[in-house]
């Protein structure tokens, strides 16, 4: 990822990642815009309660069905844009200014309409508001045309959810994101609350091709709907196949580690000199922050952590290092040995 030089003082950040070639009280705050009837569009309204999205909208309105989902599967807040007919980009510009949302929602199911969003959620990360999306499938669509709208989008910070089958699955599975505190546990097996049954199935092929395509495949069984696997529609750089970037845990990895970092510099080095006493003290507090993600299994390791004055501007410090993301655990494979 680039990174844009701004003349305000700060810290700024960038990621790259690569794949290795050898061998809930704690929910987080997810903005929705959806077609809503009742409220005034282009309006932010910050909703603490179910109750709220139902006193401001009305009961029957799809986007209080989103917040009702929202809060059921983990969401702690909810802003909610309602949103007129095809004019969602004033509602994600708003949504995209708001500081502390994780997870973003939409309810439309055009592709136009996912991939502004994704270029939505993508230029508020790099301005340091780090967040992903959570979008649906259109009615009716196979696994082929899913994974086609995947590829379509083809963004780390783009969640696609299968079957189509409205934006309330979108909604339960932005909730449970929202509401799993530790970044690397994996979204697989995780049960959708407030959902009664899917009425798509798919069979092991299917699921097979959906999570190699870049969609997140849902599964119910005994009348409980859970995710199969959490999956992001980044499956490419450029024309190469690139699984880097796949499983959802990455990029939630990515933005706990850098804007922690990142929060905890800002506020101990906020008026500091650029002396190599200073410089010491900025490589001990990354250290002191990577071994906190270290010890909390959220990383497994790091390394090359240098601070040093930039050579061009010595009113910059450059801070360097590398860490590697923790694997969430997806398959156990059991080898028999069986002496008749």
């Amino acid at each position: 990822m680039s990174m844009t030089i701004h003349e305000r003082p700060g810290v700024y950040s960038s990621y790259d990642a690569s794949t290795v070639v050898s061998g809930s009280g704690g929910g987080q705050t997810v903005g929705v815009a959806a077609v809503c009837g009742e409220g005034t569009s282009g309006t932010l309204y910050t909703l603490n309660r179910y109750e709220e999205a139902v006193t401001t909208f009305g009961q029957e309105e799809n986007l209080t069905e989103l917040v009702r989902l929202l809060f059921l599967n983990g969401a702690a807040r909810v802003l909610a844009v309602p949103v007129e007919e095809g004019d969602y980009q004033a509602a994600f510009d708003l949504l995209a200014a708001q500081e502390n949302v994780a997870i973003v929602l939409c309810d439309s199911t055009e592709l136009t309409v996912q991939q502004t969003l994704r270029d939505s959620v993508c230029a508020a990360s790099e301005a340091r508001r780090e967040r992903i999306a959570v979008v649906g499938g259109g009615d009716g669509e196979n696994a082929t045309a899913l994974v086609a709208r995947a590829e379509a989008i083809n963004s780390e910070r783009v969640v696609l959810v299968a079957p189509g089958e409205g934006a309330g699955l979108a909604a339960a599975v932005a909730g449970a994101i929202a509401g799993e505190n530790d970044p690397a546990v994996p979204l697989s097996g995780a049960e959708l609350k407030g959902l009664t049954g899917l009425e798509t199935q798919y069979d092991d092929n299917q699921i097979d091709t959906l999570v190699r395509g870049g969609v997140t495949p849902l599964e119910s069984l005994n009348g409980v709907v859970s995710v199969v696997r959490g999956i992001t529609t980044r499956t490419k750089s450029g024309e190469v196949s690139d699984a880097t970037w796949r499983e959802l845990t990455t990029i939630r990895i990515v933005d706990d580690v850098i804007p922690a970092i990142r929060d905890s510099l800002r506020a101990k080095f906020r008026r500091s000199k650029n002396t190599e006493q200073s410089r010491g003290a900025i490589r001990s507090q990354v250290v002191l922050e990577l071994e906190n993600k270290l010890s909390r299994e959220i990383i497994t390791g790091y390394d090359g952590v240098t601070v040093q004055a930039d050579s061009e501007n010595p009113t910059v410090c450059l801070v360097d290092f590398s860490f590697t993301v923790a694997h969430g655990l997806n398959q156990i494979w059991l080898t028999a040995h069986i002496t008749v």
